[in-house]
């Protein structure tokens, strides 16, 4: 027997040996495994299939809600008490390492991937990984939990003093082994977040501690629970999807004959649509004039809206568009029309599937954007890549493009932020994080406006960010 073998072999007889006992533990550290639950629930929508590998006795997939949920379990004893617990759901014993849609009884792939405080027990966790490809499709998300290495000490204490069930030999995986992992084995990973300072009930305080100091900078990587969300490798569509092009337009008449001259032709049919929005200048008359003279290879459309603000703009135009990719193009150009191709590339190709553009890589002009604007701008970038655990260099561009059922599920899921966004882009951005979308960023070079002036009222506009970052940081970092 190999020692692969072998320490597999143990692990099976340790949980079967502690099968019986396991929910007596679960219960003494009701808090932690409360916590874990809650995390699951933000993450995976009720009424989902999920697959949990390590899925023990069941209690964090019945947690799920799931519509479809299939737990897989190395340990005979642990899957009988999880079929007796929850005859509703599907539970099989099998070598996570060899698992085939056979075993499972479902052939269709799974929504969500749920590896719960397993990855430590796996003897090849890159054999699991790969293992688990046939089970996704494009918008299938794993989510990994695993302890945090620097509590390795406190926990053996607790295993010492009989607070804590004592654990088999184990692997100890930092952040970065565990987005390693990932990575060579095809998947993308898109968030990495810690949480969990105080594991034990304290009353109020424990509450205070994990609610409010676990997620701040530096303390957090003290947490006692790592976690990773990742998407499976991307395979493109062999055929190419069609696309909208959202024009939210306001005081920009010099602007119409320009955008339509210099728009680019993506995919298998581009769609140009125009949300004029109480503009003061002939701004309407020159869209008329312009979809009436038009005779090219773009279909125009255009409409006005009768709400206030860019985002009533941009909800109009998604709900009016046909294309299977979303774009915005703010009508001032100085995002320019030609640069779309590198958001077409990207997120068709599968390198993201919500594209951001960022207007801070390359050099721009003080006209374009003055000193005291891209200071504001890499501050909003820090708060917002904290509040989202994803990278983003530049959250106030007004291009954004996304797959418009990634948009019908914004939507849907709306309620749970409310209808708090007068731009449009933080609606799309907060959205796409609670989704777990895969955010990337595409540089532009971001160019002075050459007809009329700027919308924006800096200051006003300003404390509105801000009251969104407080916003978002109740609905996103220091939830419940």
């Amino acid at each position: 027997m190999s020692d692969k073998q072998s320490l597999k072999a143990q692990t099976r007889a340790y949980f079967d040996r502690v099968a019986p006992e396991i929910d007596r533990w679960r219960d003494r550290s009701r808090y932690y495994y409360r916590d874990l639950e809650r995390l699951h629930q933000f993450v995976i929508p009720p009424g989902s299939r999920v697959l949990e590998i390590g899925c023990g006795t069941g209690e964090l997939l019945r947690a799920v809600a799931p519509s479809v949920g299939v737990g897989v379990d190395l340990s005979p004893g642990m899957v009988a008490i999880a079929q007796q617990k929850y005859p509703r759901l599907q539970f099989c014993c099998a070598d996570a390492e060899t698992l085939t849609s056979g075993q499972l009884g479902h052939p269709d792939p799974f929504d969500y991937i749920v590896l719960s405080d397993t990855l430590g027990h796996l003897s090849d966790i890159q054999a699991v990984l790969e293992c688990l490809q046939p089970f996704c499709q494009p918008r299938t998300r794993l989510i990994l939990t695993f302890h945090n290495y620097l509590w390795e000490p406190l926990l053996r204490l607790g295993e010492a003093v009989g607070l804590r069930r004592p654990q088999p030999p184990q692997n100890w995986l930092s952040m970065d082994d565990v987005t390693n992992l990932l990575t060579i084995t095809g998947y993308r990973p898109l968030k990495r977040g810690r949480r969990l300072l105080l594991p034990k009930r304290v009353p109020i305080i424990a509450d205070l501690v994990n609610r409010y100091l676990s997620p701040l900078p530096g303390i957090r990587h003290l947490d006692l629970i790592n976690y990773v969300i990742a998407r499976p490798p991307a395979v493109a569509d062999a055929e190419q999807p069609t696309c909208s092009v959202i024009i939210p337009a306001r005081n920009e008449a010099g602007n119409v004959e320009d955008a339509i001259a210099r728009m680019p032709l993506l995919g298998r049919h581009t769609e140009v649509i125009w949300v004029e929005g109480h503009s003061q200048d002939e701004t309407w008359a020159t869209i008329q004039q312009t979809l009436q003279d038009y005779r090219g290879p773009l279909t125009l459309r255009a409409y006005q809206q009768s709400g206030q603000g860019k985002a009533d703009a941009v909800r109009l135009g998604f709900d009016k568009a046909t294309g299977d990719v979303l774009m915005i193009l703010d009508a001032d150009l100085t995002v320019p029309p030609e640069d779309l191709t590198h958001f077409w590339t990207a997120i068709t190709t599968g390198h993201g599937e919500f594209i951001n553009g960022s207007r801070l890589v390359y050099p721009r002009s003080r006209q374009a954007m003055p000193w005291l604007n891209t200071v504001a701008n890499k501050i909003f970038a820090l708060l917002f890549s904290f509040l989202l655990e994803q990278p983003l260099k530049d959250t106030l561009c007004g291009t954004k493009v996304l797959w418009r059922s990634d948009y019908e599920r914004i939507a849907a899921g709306r309620s749970y932020f409310g209808d708090f966004d007068p731009f449009g882009d933080f609606d799309l951005l907060f959205g796409a994080a609670k989704l777990n979308l895969d955010l990337v960023e595409v540089p532009i070079r971001y160019q002075p406006r050459s007809y009329g002036a700027s919308n924006i009222a800096h200051v006003k506009e300003g404390l509105v960010l801000l009251r969104m970052c407080a916003y978002a940081s109740r609905k996103l970092k220091f939830i419940p």
